[in-house]
């Protein structure tokens, strides 16, 4: 066992042994669903795609959950090949399908927290902060049912947030760079 998990495993535990109820353990999967592969973060990027108002949000949400596929489940899975902290404390019962894939960065925190800062830089007032929330709500769930530890989701979340910066900064530029162009026409 690694240094980090001689510290996070307890943290684990202390949510398991302290928090876990009948209404959490029915709650979580759920939540936690939303973040399964991305798709809640895809399928809103892909509906503001539809809407000329919100087609810029769509293209920088979809610009940072890319860069999230590739650099994080991709890339730094693979080669930290971290395991899941499940897979140390036989004790655990799982609430949700077994995950076979490594445990950092977290894919459900890194998706959802690149979908929610983009609203929040670009719609904050009315879904931002709510997705913000709901991120947060994803990320924790990931703990709560011991497939994570602490440092995938702050992996994920600090990823996501630079990814997000990136998706806006890069749509952006190439937005305003071809409607000059378009201009011109």
């Amino acid at each position: 066992m690694n240094f980090l998990n001689t510290y996070e495993l307890p943290a684990l535990d202390w949510i398991a042994e302290h928090l876990h109820c009948g209404f959490l353990d029915a709650v979580m999967p759920a939540i936690t669903f939303l973040g399964n592969g991305g798709w809640f973060w895809i399928a809103i990027a892909a509906v503001m795609l539809i809407f000329k108002k919100t087609r810029k949000t769509g293209l920088m949400m979809g610009v940072a959950l890319i860069c999230g596929l590739l650099v994080g489940n991709m890339f730094l899975k693979p080669v930290v090949g971290r395991i899941r902290p499940y897979e140390y404390n036989e004790a655990i019962q799982l609430l949700i399908k077994t995950p076979h894939d490594y445990s950092f960065p977290s894919g459900h925190t890194l998706a959802s927290f690149e979908g929610a800062v983009v609203l929040l830089l670009r719609e904050k007032k009315y879904i931002g902060i709510p997705a913000v929330v709901l991120a947060a709500l994803i990320a924790f769930s990931r703990m709560y049912l011991y497939v994570h530890y602490p440092t995938d989701i702050l992996a994920g979340t600090l990823l996501a947030v630079a990814f997000a910066f990136f998706g806006v900064w890069l749509v952006n530029k190439l937005w305003d760079h071809f409607a000059k162009k378009l201009k011109k026409a």
